[in-house]
């Protein structure tokens, strides 16, 4: 069986949503499917979380009045039968109601949680019964069964493989099978959601408990690129990916999918497919476990990176020093992106700057601390061993003419970073597209 998940511009529409069903069982086989809400829809219920925490109870009717008038202009176009179309309307009538139960005097953050998810319920229980309009044996699996975090905030693999294991056994026989993405119960049995990865990392626990054949993340872009398309002319999507490098460029800035959603699928030797819903018949990216062996696959970028370096004689053979240093990113809960060492030195990158002054404040008791914001990191990723002679220069030649404040290379054979002035990213990414994939394959 396979899994397919689609995100919130697929099912963006009434249109949409048809496509999608077609696209479920085009090949009339059984299929798990995993919706995300309907685009706009999850912003739209924060909006109405803010009015309810800033207890302005009008503000937050308005909202939902205008969300629910929405939803039944999607009703009356999704479906042709009276019968559907009144199941939907009472189905949705009864959502909205829930909603404004919220509207009281005290609100908390469970709460907030429980009306986030509720995109995703609605998409689910308007795309389930268009499939059963047309005659598709389609069920409707709630993920607030079987979809768990444990104490720590991460999924409870063993819990979801034996309740999604259960709810299989009492739904048998049906071709489509549709659940939510993103929201779950945590350990306390309250609503949640898995935050990192969203719909995409629904798709991969359930596609790892079940054993999937593969797993397709469906979106608006024919599979990941091997630059920003929004930024590099002449881009192209690359059509295998390690799970290494994908996860490299999903860190570093490739937007369609995020590092840790596809760790279960990894682990569980499953293949993730990258497609796009605007063109189902276009290749896309498949990410496994094969690794191309003298390859250069592809180029991201993350902004907003801050760059922090901090100088002191005492550093130069002191054991500790660096174990003190990390302290205290750790103490404020901000991670680490590039580090680069020398004698009396060490220069750190981070994209997290809430805590910044808090930081640099805590390490000015060690030496003397210079920031630099507005900073950017640019990754090369692919079969980047130290082995492979040459596969660095051709980077650092592309960055020849981009001032390069600091460059990690070996903490992973996938992947080679420069930070870069946020200014410099353009220009950047187009040199090295032009360097790296733009030349006959001889000239590399």
């Amino acid at each position: 069986m396979k899994v397919m998940k689609f995100g919130g511009t697929s099912v963006g529409s009434p249109e949409r949503i048809k496509n999608v069903c077609k696209l479920v069982t085009k090949s009339g086989e059984p299929t798990f499917v995993v919706l995300s809400a309907m685009s706009g829809t999850t912003n739209s219920l924060i909006e109405i979380t803010d009015y309810l925490y800033k207890k302005n109870q009008e503000g937050a009717s308005e909202m939902i009045n205008r969300l629910e008038e929405k939803y039944m202009k999607v009703a009356d176009e999704l479906f042709a039968t009276d019968e559907r179309k009144q199941k939907a309307v009472d189905f949705l009538k009864g959502e909205f109601e829930y909603l404004r139960s919220f509207t009281k005097d005290f609100f908390t953050s469970f709460e907030e949680k429980a009306i986030v998810g509720q995109g995703e319920i609605i998409s689910t229980n308007l795309a389930v019964n268009y499939l059963q309009e047309t005659g598709v044996n389609a069920v409707l699996l709630n993920a607030l069964d079987f979809m768990r975090t444990d104490k720590n905030a991460e999924p409870d693999l063993q819990y979801i493989k034996e309740k999604l294991g259960s709810c299989m056994a009492e739904n048998k026989g049906h071709q489509i099978y549709v659940t939510q993405g993103f929201i779950c119960r945590n350990a306390y049995g309250e609503i949640d959601n898995l935050e990192r990865g969203g719909s995409d990392y629904t798709a991969s626990l359930i596609g790892a408990a079940m054993g999937a054949e593969e797993i397709q993340i469906w979106t608006d872009i024919d599979g990941m690129h091997n630059n920003d398309p929004r930024v590099v002319d002449h881009t192209e999507a690359v059509r295998q990916l390690n799970f290494e490098e994908a996860a490299e460029l999903a860190y570093f800035g490739a937007k369609i999918l995020h590092p840790t959603c596809v760790q279960p699928a990894k682990y569980a030797g499953i293949p993730v497919r990258l497609k796009n819903t605007m063109a189902p018949d276009a290749e896309g990216t498949i990410i496994d476990n094969v690794i191309v062996r003298g390859k250069i696959k592809a180029v991201a970028a993350k902004g907003n990176i801050t760059a922090i370096k901090i100088k002191s004689s005492r550093m130069l053979g002191a054991a500790g020093f660096l174990r003190k240093v990390f302290d205290i990113f750790e103490s404020y809960q901000t991670p680490i992106d590039m580090i680069a060492t020398s004698e009396v030195g060490v220069s750190m990158s981070i994209d997290n700057a809430t805590h910044l002054d808090e930081i640099v404040d805590e390490l000015k008791k060690y030496g003397t601390v210079a920031v630099d914001t507005g900073m950017c990191i640019v990754c090369v990723v692919g079969d980047l061993d130290w082995s492979n002679v040459g596969f660095e220069t051709l980077a650092t030649d592309a960055m020849k003419n981009i001032p390069v404040r600091m460059i990690s290379y070996g903490g992973s054979n996938y992947n080679i970073s420069f930070l870069i002035r946020e200014a410099d990213k353009k220009k950047a990414l187009q040199n090295l597209s032009d360097v790296l994939f733009n030349k006959d394959d001889s000239a590399k």
